[in-house]
């Protein structure tokens, strides 16, 4: 067995993947990563007793096998998507297969390294935050390294979730933040999708033609915001003619406290996260 002290690092070119958990996240990171050709699905694999959790899985290559076990077995990356309340079990059932030189991810909403490190009985851990825009590869995920993932190690797990998406790096107790900003982020844009709809159809306007709108409005205005390189103030006010009607509407949405209204939602959601994370 390798030096406690010593992670050597697991190239891309060989690196075997395997998830314990086998539902929609874990897919669509599967997805991503033989999609963006990061590793073949010849090198994924999973374990699933249900018949069309296998069925997904295989039917773009990956190995569906018949134990967990066997995936440890086999994996050099192992990425734990199970639910919150099974985790502890999941991990201690793990401890004895593990070898220093796997790699171990949890993607388990709020649950603490410490406690997946001591379960597990490994300290090579990295926890990553995706969001359920994962499945159509737009997320935004956040990875936090355990005290015995290396620099090379959050690269390699860097690549494989840039496969669904963007990806930034942030102390672990910032994750409660996370959680309240894009982990629950896009239900908010979600309400504001259908509000602004409901408000055409208000205005006159066809239920279909009102929706495709509003969806294709946040989808290109998030995209400037990404890629323009200007603040959305700026954005907002090069929208806003003097006396116009965007600066009528703004002005409405500040009346209702809209900012604030935002701002308390992201915030309300972090405090719940912190309630439900084990301490």
């Amino acid at each position: 067995m390798a030096n406690n002290h010593v992670a050597l690092p697991i190239p891309t070119e060989t690196c075997k993947l395997g998830f314990i958990g086998a539902g929609k996240m874990a897919e669509s990171i599967a997805r991503g990563v033989v999609k963006s050709g990061v590793l073949p699905a010849s090198r994924i694999r999973t374990a699933h007793h249900r018949a069309e959790r296998r069925t997904a899985f295989e039917s773009f290559g990956v190995n569906v096998l018949d134990h967990n076990h066997q995936v440890v077995d086999d994996s050099d990356v192992v990425i734990l998507s199970v639910k919150p309340q099974t985790v502890k079990d999941v991990a201690l059932e793990l401890k004895p297969l593990l070898s220093e030189k796997q790699l171990l991810v949890s993607v388990v909403a709020g649950v603490k390294l410490k406690d997946l490190q001591e379960w597990a009985g490994h300290s090579r851990f990295i926890r990553v935050m995706p969001n359920t825009p994962a499945a159509i590869g737009q997320a935004a995920s956040v990875l936090s390294l355990g005290t015995g993932a290396t620099k090379e190690d959050g690269e390699l797990v860097s690549r494989l979730f840039g496969a669904i998406g963007k990806v930034w790096t942030a102390d672990e107790k910032l994750f409660d933040a996370v959680t309240g900003l894009s982990g629950s982020g896009p239900a908010y844009i979600f309400l504001a999708i259908e509000a602004l709809a409901d408000g055409g159809v208000a205005a006159g306007l066809p239920r279909e033609l009102a929706l495709g709108l509003a969806s294709q409005t946040v989808l290109g205005a998030a995209s400037m915001a990404i890629n323009s390189g200007k603040h959305p103030g700026q954005l907002k006010d090069d929208v806003a003619s003097p006396g116009g009607t965007t600066i009528a509407g703004i002005h409405e949405l500040e009346k209702a406290g809209f900012r604030g209204i935002l701002m308390n939602a992201v915030v309300a959601a972090a405090k719940r996260g912190k309630e439900l994370s084990p301490s």
